[in-house]
């Protein structure tokens, strides 16, 4: 018997302690999150680095306007020390499930840099912000950036457009 009183309460502790805090955006917070990712091949000849910035605003409790920054750089065997930035403006409508924020939205901008060939960019976006406190979050996105300009002949791994995946850290205030 006392083992199903303990295993209830610590299972009650474990349901509730989110219950402490406000999670979630309201009217007039500002949110800024960070991420970054790699990739090399198996002979570390070809390597890329990205760093993913977003400054956003929330002008309702689910309507947010938001400014991107994202940042490549890669070494490859082809060539050395090529890089590429996108800077977007998005708009996104998130939804309250508590703890979890799924989002969906767009997103409009410029691509630019010596890996592709400069040009207005587009597209959907969706996510999902997981807050971890009341002012932390992880957040997890996807957008699909159509290019305005078709690629030169050299460049055409993106000649279509580009699928951006994003895993950050976040923050509310």
């Amino acid at each position: 018997m006392l083992t199903r009183v303990t295993a209830v309460v610590g299972l009650l502790c474990l349901v509730l302690s989110g219950a402490g805090f406000a999670q979630g955006f309201t009217q007039g917070d500002k949110v800024f999150s960070l991420g970054g990712s790699g990739a090399s091949d198996k002979d570390f000849e070809d390597n890329t680095f990205t760093i993913e910035g977003s400054l956003g605003y929330f002008f309702t409790d689910n309507i947010e306007a938001a400014i991107r920054q994202g940042l490549d750089f890669a070494d490859t065997a082809r060539n050395d020390n090529e890089w590429a930035a996108s800077t977007r403006v998005a708009a996104d409508y998130d939804f309250d499930l508590g703890r979890v924020w799924p989002f969906v939205g767009a997103s409009l901008g410029y691509v630019y840099g010596d890996a592709v060939s400069d040009t207005w960019v587009a597209g959907p976006e969706a996510g999902l912000r997981y807050f971890v406190n009341n002012t932390t979050f992880i957040l997890g996105m996807v957008e699909y950036q159509f290019f305005f300009d078709e690629a030169d002949e050299a460049e055409d791994a993106f000649e279509d457009g580009r699928f951006v995946y994003t895993l950050s850290i976040g923050f509310r205030w």
